[in-house]
């Protein structure tokens, strides 16, 4: 027996026409719940340090730093996580630990730093600002304090090209999908008694890809963590440049920062001492082995 569809070619059409505009319509419900999404996740050394903006901004003083340091490193706590539709970022404490670690490396090389301390996370609270500051200094007895904070943004919208992949057949054909994702790592180090900003490090990274829809997700995860890791290896680079630059700065502009001993120490009067005792060590060398009788004497 003929279909009264077959026998009616017009039918034929219309439920043909209407099935597409449904799938069609399907699809783009889809599209609008997971196929434009934005995740943006911060710690911003600003929103730590000035959380109140009716508050006047704290005039910095000259700092003096009194050798050798005790310096500790923390990381700031996150301000806004998540977002619509967020790809949450794959930088998990391990991963924190693991950059602080890094970055504590740089700071035990040098002569006129005593010690470093990891500070726990859980001893700064968001927007705790210089008052939280100096409760660690009492706490644990440190000058300086070195601050990671970090920006990532990523977003996921429909590209133009998008609309050659629309088809009725196969509900799994789907937009593509341009997917970017930017992030900032920063770290800043402060003398705590002065309020001072002594220097500051950034390092940045940026990418854009494309995906279908499916695939967003999976893509985006990806794209935070490589995103972490680029900008955070650019932050430790630039970082080991800033130190060499302020100790240039602290030799050549004693008005900017002021240089003190403290009791027992030996070191010298500025931030090169250590290195220039070893300058000296390796002239020594070289003059014995200039002359034979040196050595034999």
């Amino acid at each position: 027996m003929n279909s009264p569809l077959r026998s009616h070619p017009a039918s034929l059409r219309i439920v043909t026409s209407t099935l597409a505009l449904l799938l069609a319509l399907s699809l783009t419900g889809c599209v609008g719940m997971w196929g434009r999404g934005r995740h943006h996740e911060s710690s911003s050394v600003v929103q730590f340090l000035y959380p109140n903006k009716d508050l006047p901004f704290i005039q910095p003083q000259i700092p003096t730093l009194r050798l050798p340091l005790r310096v500790g490193i923390a990381f700031l706590p996150v301000s806004n996580p998540g977002g619509p539709y967020a790809v949450q970022a794959n930088f998990t404490e391990q991963h924190k630990t693991d950059l602080l670690r890094k970055v504590s490396a740089q700071f035990k090389s040098l002569p006129f730093v005593q010690s470093i301390e990891i500070i726990p996370a859980t001893y700064l609270r968001p927007g705790g600002g210089f008052e939280n500051l100096d409760q660690l200094r009492a706490m644990l007895g440190i000058d300086v304090i070195v601050l990671l904070g970090y920006d990532q943004s990523q977003n996921s919208r429909d590209t133009e090209a998008s609309i050659a992949y629309w088809t009725i057949v196969g509900a799994y054909l789907v937009p593509a999908q341009r997917n970017s994702t930017n992030t900032l790592m920063e770290a800043v180090v402060y003398d705590i008694p002065s309020r001072s900003l002594l220097f500051r490090a950034p390092g940045t990274s940026s990418m854009i890809n494309n995906a279908t829809l499916f695939r967003s997700a999976h893509e985006l995860s990806k794209d935070s963590a490589l995103g972490i890791e680029q900008a955070a290896a650019q932050m430790t680079t630039n970082l080991a440049q800033e130190i060499e630059l302020f100790k240039v700065r602290a030799r050549e502009e004693p008005q900017s920062v002021k240089i003190e001993h403290k009791p027992g120490y030996t070191g010298g009067g500025s931030l090169e001492a250590g290195f220039a005792l070893i300058l000296c060590g390796l002239l020594g060398m070289a003059a014995l082995r200039r002359d034979p009788s040196a050595r034999q004497s």
